[in-house]
């Protein structure tokens, strides 16, 4: 089996868990707040990371970093591993499952605007087009399907899931200017996100021991599709196509809509679909004949 395929093999895994995120959530939303969600998470994230840690022998290199290099990194957690998931749970507790998901694979619409912004990245009027066709989508999906009416059924809910994705592209966006090794770094995101989150909930919620019956979704979203997901996630970009992954990530959030039917009983508008087809037509369109990720 060549090392491409392989990659290609971790891919998928990383795109059949993280499409399950949104179901994951809302079952344990049900019992948990957004903020008690992302606490817990995050610790079970933490601990399987800091295994892996262990397991790969890198303990010796935590010695190599300054603290300014903490200090981003620390930074850059509580970007991607924190504010983040506040926002996307946040969004999962107030609208439905799949207008919220798909709001959040808008990122990488907000990583060509953020790139320009902040990485002074070469302004063409492809790349403009495609951020008029991106938010023409993201318009159809939170009106549902009246782009022309401004009717929202939940403007808080949909905010949030977008301010998610503007986070999340922030993130990658800044995250391209380091080059710190991949374990490390997710376990300072987590160890980041896991101070932050401490102090909110104790600040704003509490920390309820939760029920037998979410446990094992507890355990499935902060050591599957918030933990180990990133090593395979690593590995797949070791050895495998930039481009090939970049698109074959948005086949994400059409599983999901598969997942979401299935384990959550929701109706899925056409008007979801609709938009997340424009949407993705917008990020085929700024990739142009040769395309990379952004």
């Amino acid at each position: 089996m060549s090392k491409k395929l392989i990659s290609y093999i971790n891919l998928g895994v990383c795109i059949v868990f993280w499409a399950s995120a949104p179901v994951a959530a809302k079952k344990i939303l049900v019992e948990l707040n957004n903020i008690q969600t992302l606490f817990y998470s995050t610790i079970l994230s933490l601990l399987v990371i800091g295994i892996i840690l262990v397991f790969q022998k890198k303990i010796k290199i935590l010695k190599r970093y300054s603290a300014k290099e903490y200090w981003t990194m620390g930074i850059l957690g509580f970007l991607g591993s924190y504010l983040f998931y506040v926002f996307l749970y946040g969004a999962f507790s107030l609208t439905t499952a799949s207008e919220a998901f798909v709001l959040d694979y808008t990122w990488p619409v907000w990583v060509l605007i953020l790139a320009f912004a902040l990485l002074r990245e070469k302004i063409t009027l492809q790349k403009i087009l495609a951020i008029l066709i991106g938010f023409f989508g993201i318009v159809v999906i939170v009106t549902h399907g009246k782009p022309f009416s401004f009717e929202f059924t939940n403007l808080t809910g949909d905010l949030l899931a977008l301010l998610g994705a503007f986070t999340f592209a922030l993130f990658s966006v800044l995250g391209k200017k380091f080059n710190f090794d991949k374990t490390i770094s997710v376990f300072v995101y987590f160890l980041s996100a896991l101070f932050f989150i401490t102090v909110t909930v104790l600040t704003f919620s509490s920390i309820p021991w939760p029920s037998a019956s979410i446990w094992p979704w507890l355990l499935y979203n902060g050591i599957l599709v918030n933990g180990v997901t990133y090593i395979f996630w690593f590995n797949a970009l070791e050895h495998g196509d930039t481009h090939i992954i970049s698109n074959a990530l948005y086949l994400t959030p059409f599983l999901s809509l598969v997942y979401i039917w299935m384990f959550l009983d929701e109706k899925i508008l056409p008007s979801s679909i609709i938009g997340l087809l424009i949407v993705v037509a917008g990020i085929v369109v700024s990739y142009g004949k040769n395309p990379k990720k952004s």
